[in-house]
């Protein structure tokens, strides 16, 4: 009985410090590391587990047994362990090679596109696009009787009226590009597409409230404008302070090319504020 009363006490004692340990590795795993939800779950039962062998450590010792009867226990032994683990297998996410393969290409490719050899891998594959797009005009044109007409008048304007109409669309298109790669629509509105939260300030009519220095400033310095009504936000600092290391100046030239030429006085754009 005394050796009964004493396990019990020491059950009770490893419940509890079980208990303990598994609350302490939620509190760190939700709220210091913020770890997915299943990685909680697994690091609570992983706590568990340490209980159940601190306890069986202490546990009585079993009578010895043999025959059938250690056959039966043995195989239940086994059959509880297998189904353990088969559980947990099915309790916890199965991942898709393929996924996470698309993942891994999301964070490096961006990365890649930073080196010297990326931005020039991404300059030549605009340049062969660009080319192309330039063929199938000319062969439209030719088709149509009108490539004669485009060169002389072409001629007539000293060789490439069109083409600071052409390299400025250009350069918003780049901007353009800009704006998606670095995910600006996760906070901004433009258009009507965007964000869903109330991040950050819809940008229809920037261009017409801030001047191109003005934005790069904002971009590459997020302290230094704020927007009419997003008070909350700006003490928040919501806008990463990251851009000015992640994009070059180039880069960051063409976004605010592309912002510049937003100006849809229809779509209300909040003003604003030099801090």
């Amino acid at each position: 009985m005394a050796g009964e009363r004493s396990f019990i006490a020491i059950l009770i004692k490893r419940l509890l410090l079980g208990g303990f340990a598994a609350v302490v590795l939620l509190i760190l795993t939700r709220f210091v590391f913020h770890f997915p939800p299943v990685f909680q779950a697994m690091f609570v039962l992983y706590a568990g587990l340490g209980t159940v062998t601190f306890i069986l450590l202490d546990a009585p010792a079993v009578s010895p047994f043999g025959g059938v009867k250690a056959l039966v226990a043995l195989v239940v032994f086994y059959a509880v362990l297998a189904g353990t683990f088969i559980a947990g297998a099915n309790f916890l996410p199965q991942y898709d090679p393929m996924v996470e393969k698309g993942k891994i290409d999301k964070i490096v490719k961006p990365k890649l596109a930073a080196t010297d050899k990326g931005k020039m891998d991404a300059l030549l594959k605009r340049s062969v696009e660009l080319n192309a797009q330039s063929q199938a005009i000319m062969k439209r044109l030719e088709a149509l009787g009108g490539a004669d007409k485009l060169k002389a008048a072409e001629g007539d304007k000293g060789g490439g009226g069109d083409a600071p109409k052409a390299a400025a669309g250009d350069l918003i298109g780049l901007g353009k590009e800009q704006y998606d790669l670095q995910e600006c629509y996760n906070c901004h509105k433009i258009g009507g597409k965007g964000s869903v939260k109330k991040r950050g300030p819809t940008m229809d009519n920037i261009g017409n409230l801030m001047k191109p220095e003005e934005m790069k400033e904002k971009i590459t310095n997020p302290r230094s404008w704020m927007a009419e009504g997003f008070e909350k936000e700006y003490n928040k600092k919501q806008m990463p302070d990251k851009y000015k290391e992640l994009m070059t100046d180039q880069e960051i030239d063409v976004l605010v090319a592309y912002l510049a030429s937003l100006k849809d006085a229809s779509v209300e754009t909040p003003k604003p504020i030099k801090k």
